[in-house]
């Protein structure tokens, strides 16, 4: 319950820093009751972790990259970060911005460059347009 507490867990973060101390088929029922009474839920975890990456200027591709990495379902995921409340292209001119300032890159290079940064941070660079 205390890591509950603190913050929302997938269930396979849950497994995995509980499975240190609990005996698996123990951990299973517990995990099972937790989610029967709405304790946890891996779509709030799934919805509270796009909304905080997002604010930190995380892109859709690298949320759903990671909330996989945590457990959760590809199609789960896709949907948080589908009713996420961003609007992406806005949220990767201002992550560009704040990176590299307002002037529009010299050459193909500072511009491939400003891309591959774009690209690393989970934002689809076909879809930007000029950053």
């Amino acid at each position: 319950m205390d890591l509950l507490a603190r913050r929302e867990h997938s269930r396979r973060e849950l497994l995995r820093k509980l499975g240190r101390r609990f005996a698996p088929q123990v951990l299973e029922g517990a995990l099972e009751q937790l989610a029967r009474d709405g304790l946890q839920s891996d779509a709030r975890f799934a919805e509270a972790y796009v909304r905080q990456r997002s604010e930190r200027g995380y892109g859709p591709l690298r949320l759903v990259r990671e909330l996989r990495e945590r457990g959760i379902d590809s199609g789960l995921a896709d949907r948080a970060v589908a009713g996420a409340d961003c609007d992406w292209a806005r949220l990767a001119r201002w992550v560009a911005e704040k990176k590299f300032g307002a002037e529009p890159p010299e050459d193909r290079r500072e511009l491939a460059k400003r891309l591959r940064f774009l690209y690393n941070r989970g934002f689809d660079t076909g879809a930007l347009g000029d950053p």
